[in-house]
């Protein structure tokens, strides 16, 4: 918006206005696309390449038709952009959406229809979608809200934290605090997020990454298997990409959508924590030529979508249909959008879902330096913005270590995951490649190419098991999903520990506990940022479904009271998290340590001795440097025994005036969190319990 385009002064147009539909109306802004409001009207903006026609409808946002058809005269159009100022709204009353008339061929991929409804792909609220489990969208069509940006984010500035001290936590919206034992007064919102942030600052960790919340149909696909209701509950099925999901706010915000979870990104950064969004630019939830049709397929099909030659859909999402994401029209929307979460909602980062998807080209094939992906590393709103790949796809395309990254993008790192889940159980011949992992995997990321900073290390998030499931289950039971047990993946990495699920083995449970711990201790102890998944720290479960995707209820809900019946594993992580703050030398690379040790070397039952042979369960690995800031050297030995087997260890020897002392023995059931002033002595041998993990500092 500029001063030739703001031509007002006392909420008076200064030239004469046409009319329609007994509107007074002029063009608008042209370079702005959705609905600006302005002090004395709303300027309406829409672009499409195919379509011949395009009419604006005004709805009162309790009818289900329009109350007024405003269609763009010619002059009103300037390119492929149709441009309108309607003046005098009542925009607490209004809701809006858009005609089209174009050629319907479905072979070259158009889809117009100038009797269908659509919303606006920039609209910044979705009506119709703020009671969760009901959606009054179905019969009458998408339909947006104007939005007020008057949100008052005050003049405290929130420093961006770097990457490599972030520790991530991933968690749901709605079942974060949707059971009642979570205690909040709002559950499943916004707002009852909010309301945990003192237990989120008590745990320690000082990154949220939410899994989607840009508005989506929780009721697509709605099915009853087991007596229980099945929704999208996950959420990876966007709507619009640019509206919050309304059914995640305690309270109706009619022209302010977006308030609740601005307060909530407020009181996060208030409390120095940062947010990452979870963003689906991969596909829509207007899926394939069967699915529905309101809004991308209405405006530009051939254009937002990636189309065989006869007009069919490309589904590498594996969820019907796959966004073309390279087609500038395209590459401009998901710009635009980033910058607005970035500048309108202060988000710190974003994890792009199948972001291998990104770098297609318009035919489907991967591209050696994808536009899209190389203008969100270089653009300037986005500077301080992390950007997280999860670097593969539903179409087979795996790029772990190798995604486009111009030492801007970091990844979800699936091998640490799944090297890391063998080795702990105690598979055969995985030392070598653990040993990889725990120091940042520097065999996927060449530290001159790509930096420090390009793994995100995890064992669990949203998709699989839980920790706890993890170690409880050989096999996932998804039978609630209501397909036989066939969705999910087998793979899973997972062992019971000697029980399949629940058991009053006391024997077994300890065992449970101890792997948890031990996982908990490595990734923690990992180079690279670490990231876990809520309830994790307690031991939450899913009782061995590993895709809940579909559940909204205690299987995906978090089970608080085991936070109270797991408060010592509750406690190891909150001592983790802090062990791993109190030393930036398993972080980063301080200033060369005066002991002569490497930054990090990797070590077996002996020093300098490390055994990578097929039978080999022990991987050790030694982080060293000067640390400035506290003028003293920083030593961290991490010890990792999967055998099932005791074995002793040789710790490497110190200089004169320095021992280590245990921080951490995962093999000891009575082990208390030592602070340093009592932490034990090791000596130069110590005997590791079997399948048990010992920390040491010097």
């Amino acid at each position: 918006m500029n001063s030739s385009e703001m031509t007002h002064i006392h909420n008076v147009p200064l030239e004469p206005l046409d009319i329609i539909s007994g509107f007074e109306v002029r063009p608008g802004f042209f370079g702005t696309m959705g609905a600006t409001l302005i002090p004395c009207g709303v300027s309406f903006t829409i672009q499409s390449h195919g379509a011949t026609s395009c009419e604006l409808l005004l709805f009162h946002k309790s009818e289900d038709e329009p109350y007024a058809v405003l269609k763009f005269p010619e002059n009103y159009k300037i390119g492929c952009v149709y441009s309108m100022i309607v003046f005098y709204l009542d925009i607490t009353d209004v809701e809006y959406a858009y005609r089209l008339d174009g050629p319907f061929d479905e072979k070259k991929g158009y889809r117009f229809d100038s009797k269908r409804i659509l919303l606006d792909p920039y609209a910044k609220a979705v009506s119709g979608q703020s009671n969760w489990g009901y959606n009054t969208n179905y019969n009458r069509g998408y339909r947006a809200r104007v939005v007020r940006s008057n949100f008052d984010w005050g003049t405290a500035y929130h420093a961006s934290i770097p990457m490599e001290d972030l520790v991530i936590y991933e968690t749901h919206v709605r079942g974060f605090t949707k059971d009642s034992s979570s205690g909040v007064s709002h559950p499943g919102t916004f707002r009852g997020l909010r309301e945990k942030i003192p237990y989120l600052k008590e745990l320690g960790i000082n990154a949220v990454e939410l899994m989607p919340i840009f508005e989506f149909d929780e009721m697509r696909d709605v099915r009853v298997v087991n007596d229980r209701k099945l929704l999208d509950y996950w959420g990876y099925n966007p709507v619009c990409f640019f509206a919050p999901n309304t059914s995640y706010a305690a309270f109706s915000e009619d022209n302010q959508e977006g308030r609740e979870l601005k307060l909530l990104i407020k009181a996060l950064h208030d409390n120095g924590m940062e947010i990452i969004l979870d963003v689906v630019f991969n596909h829509t939830a207007e899926g394939n030529e069967m699915g529905p049709c309101f809004s991308f397929k209405g405006f530009d099909n051939n254009i937002y979508y990636l189309l065989t030659p006869d007009g069919h859909y490309y589904n590498f999402s594996g969820c019907g249909n796959t966004l073309n994401c390279n087609h500038p029209v395209v590459q401009q929307l998901i710009l635009d959008c980033l910058r607005y979460w970035a500048t309108e909602y202060r988000i710190d980062g974003f994890r792009f879902d199948l972001a291998t998807i990104l770098g297609r080209n318009e035919d489907g094939s991967p591209m050696n330096q994808p536009p899209l992906l190389r203008s969100l590393a270089f653009d300037s709103i986005l500077g301080n913005v992390k950007l997280i790949a999860e670097a593969w796809d539903a179409g087979g395309l795996y790029q772990v270590g190798s995604f486009p990254s111009w030492k801007r993008w970091a990844e979800w790192n699936g091998r640490y995951r799944d090297d890391m889940r063998r080795f702990l159980k105690g598979d055969s011949g995985c030392a070598a490649i653990a040993a990889q992992r725990i120091i940042g995997s520097p065999d996927l990321y060449d530290p001159i190419n790509r930096g420090l900073n390009a793994s995100i290390n995890f064992l669990t998030c949203h998709d699989g098991f839980t920790l706890y499931d993890l170690y409880s289950y050989n096999a996932k039971h998804n039978e609630d999903n209501g397909w036989n047990n066939t969705d999910g993946t087998d793979d899973n990495n997972s062992w019971n520990c000697g029980a399949e699920g629940e058991t009053n083995d006391e024997g077994v449970h300890s065992l449970r506990m101890r792997m948890i711990k031990n996982a908990c201790a490595v990734l923690l102890c990992s180079r690279g940022t670490p990231m876990f998944l809520s309830g994790d720290e307690f031991g939450d479960t899913r009782f061995g479904n590993n895709n809940p995707y579909c559940q909204d209820n205690i299987i995906s809900w978090l089970d608080w009271t085991l936070l109270k019946k797991n408060q010592d594993l509750f406690g190891f992580f909150q001592y983790m998290i802090q062990f791993r703050k109190n030393h930036p030398v398993i972080r980063r690379n301080l200033e060369a340590s005066l002991t002569g040790f490497p930054y990090a070397s990797i070590h077996g039952v002996r020093p300098n001795e490390p055994d990578y042979s097929v039978d080999s369960h022990v991987i050790c690995v030694l982080y060293a440097g000067y640390d400035p800031a506290d003028e003293k050297e920083d030593l961290v030995y991490l010890a990792v025994n999967t055998y099932w087997e005791p074995v002793t260890l040789t710790l490497p020897p110190l200089p004169n005036g320095m021992s280590w002392k245990i921080a951490v023995n995962t093999g000891d059931p009575g082990q208390n969190y030592f602070s340093k002033g009592n932490m034990p002595d090791a000596g130069n041998h110590i005997l590791m319990k079997e399948r048990s993990v010992i920390v040491l500092e010097a």
